[in-house]
């Protein structure tokens, strides 16, 4: 709103200063303050609102250290991220940009399960929550919405095959000579050469015209990115700071992505698809990245408040779609290993106690606890030396993420 405000003093009335809202990184900056004031000041607010309205965590006695001490914590804090993401977004964004409106909507779905979820189990008093294939459906619906408006609306284009003379001086040139947007359903993959891949070309022995049929396998894709993504981040939440730290270094790293990816000379120089409207997702990043930055401030050990579903299922949610928007879901499993890990470690967990209760009679396990995080806690380490070695490993695989503009 803010933006077509300082667009229109801009053009009409040509009023000094107002133009550099035409800049995204200074509206990514303008975000990340907003945002961070928001989710620490505000955040307090919501979080006596939580106490005030007896929202508390009740703790599954699952005989860790410190337990009890967390019952009737306020939870449903993920509230804290979502206002403090919406409001810098709705104000400084351009709301007609496609990515923009499938990043606000995936907020507020996610944000929907997990808050009924979280409502289920607080006021009915009903540890499950909302039932899992509940949660499915909405993640796949999810799935299905975002990926049909990435497959079928004209505003989701890609360029590439740049002239290779061109200079990132020339811009002008370049600019003039790059091809035109075409619909395509190419990814990324990393670390390698020639890192692209079309998913259109896994029906391509269906014979001439299959890639107008490509939605039959971009589709589900996308649904299982988002499905596993947000899946991952409900586990990862079990400890205080944990998920909202991690989330924080995952999505700055795609905050990268997504500056490059929309900015025709960088894109060119670093020798990757450039994606028209893009780099406009960087606002929203940086918008988020406050929010979670804010609410760890209250949700560091010992945590004040939890984000609960509401927050966990949106954090997934998001990070799916912009992997996936900027051509890079392929690298999730390295930039968010520690939601794959967690993921992981739950699967092998029931997989193996079911098969050997079948074998021996009795159920056996491979870790002490899953998902992973609790099984160190189990072996004795604090929550606050899990946390800040589980951010090491994430800061090492955002760099490595990274590095893979130019690593190949």
């Amino acid at each position: 709103m803010l933006y077509y405000l300082f667009e229109y003093l801009d053009k009409t009335m040509d009023v000094p200063g107002t133009g550099v809202f035409q800049y995204i990184t200074f509206r990514s900056a303008l975000a990340l303050i907003m945002s961070l004031m928001i989710s620490t000041i505000y955040g307090k607010k919501i979080v006596t609102f939580l106490r005030n309205q007896q929202v508390g965590e009740t703790v599954r006695e699952l005989g860790l250290a410190g337990q009890n001490q967390k019952a009737g914590t306020p939870t449903m804090g993920g509230l804290i991220i979502i206002i403090a993401t919406l409001i810098p977004v709705l104000l400084l964004t351009k709301l007609n940009n496609i990515y923009i409106l499938l990043l606000i909507m995936t907020t507020l779905w996610m944000g929907t399960i997990g808050f009924i979820d979280d409502y289920i189990k607080i006021f009915k008093k009903d540890k499950e929550g909302l039932k899992g294939i509940f949660k499915v459906i909405g993640q796949v619906g999810l799935g299905v919405v975002v990926g049909s408006v990435l497959y079928f609306n004209p505003n989701v284009t890609i360029r590439n095959n740049f002239p290779k003379s061109a200079n990132i001086n020339q811009t002008e040139t370049l600019i003039t000579q790059i091809p035109v947007e075409e619909k395509s359903t190419v990814t990324t993959i990393p670390f390698t050469k020639n890192n692209e891949l079309d998913y259109a070309e896994f029906i391509a022995w269906t014979g001439d015209g299959y890639e107008n049929w490509a939605w039959l396998v971009f589709i589900p894709i996308v649904i299982f990115i988002i499905t596993a993504v947000s899946n991952g981040a409900n586990l990862t939440d079990g400890i205080d700071g944990l998920a909202a730290g991690t989330s924080a270094i995952s999505v700055l790293a795609l905050g990268i992505f997504t500056f490059v990816s929309g900015n025709v000379i960088l894109s060119n120089y670093l020798n990757i698809m450039y994606i028209p409207n893009s780099g406009e997702m960087t606002i929203f990043i940086a918008a988020f990245v406050g929010a979670l930055i804010g609410f760890l401030w209250y949700n560091s050990y010992p945590a004040t408040v939890f984000m609960g579903d509401t927050g966990s299922l949106t954090i997934g949610g998001i990070i799916a779609v912009l992997a996936i928007s900027v051509r890079k879901e392929m690298l999730l499993p390295v930039l968010c290993a520690i939601f794959f890990a967690e993921n992981l470690s739950v699967i092998i967990q029931v997989a193996y106690f079911k098969y050997t209760k079948r074998r021996f009679g009795e159920g056996r396990r491979v870790f002490l606890m899953s998902p992973l995080h609790h099984h160190y806690q189990k072996k004795g380490y604090h929550e606050s030396k899990i946390v800040t070695r589980f951010w090491i490993v994430a800061i090492l695989l955002a760099i490595v993420s990274i590095v893979t503009l130019k690593l190949r």
